[in-house]
């Protein structure tokens, strides 16, 4: 089990909390037409920020996966093509949590605390549902 967050391109995400739930769970069906270990698929927004987030918590796999198999900090992105879920360490939940929420702000891209029970849904313009 992995304490998971998502960052999302506000334009594709609905701002109703209902319907945010109905659209995230059509997200994680993972039913896209590419790998979802490769950031190119994504808006240019969401790429600005795997690209940043990877210095602080590398990609488990794809083209910018990390060689340490041992660090903790090694992260399951998923990528899709409006979403990155990531799936981290719960060792390193906190420190994910402040980083992930950080970059989300400065790429103006949204971001979902997945694992906390009625999970916070942030977009970039402070709305939140």
């Amino acid at each position: 089990m992995s304490y998971d967050l998502m960052v999302f391109e506000p334009s594709a995400a609905p701002k109703d909390r209902e319907q945010f739930m109905t659209w995230y769970r059509e997200q994680i069906t993972w039913s896209e037409a590419h790998s979802y270990d490769n950031p190119s698929v994504s808006s240019p927004a969401l790429q600005a920020w795997f690209h940043e987030m990877i210095q602080f918590f590398p990609a488990m796999n794809g083209p910018f996966s990390s060689d340490d198999d041992d660090d903790p900090k090694v992260t399951d992105h998923c990528i899709g093509k409006t979403v990155i879920y990531s799936g981290f360490a719960w060792s390193c939940a906190e420190e994910a949590r402040s980083v992930m929420e950080q970059l989300a702000k400065k790429h103006q891209v949204g971001f979902f605390d997945v694992s906390a029970n009625q999970g916070e849904i942030v977009f970039p313009d402070g709305t939140r549902c």
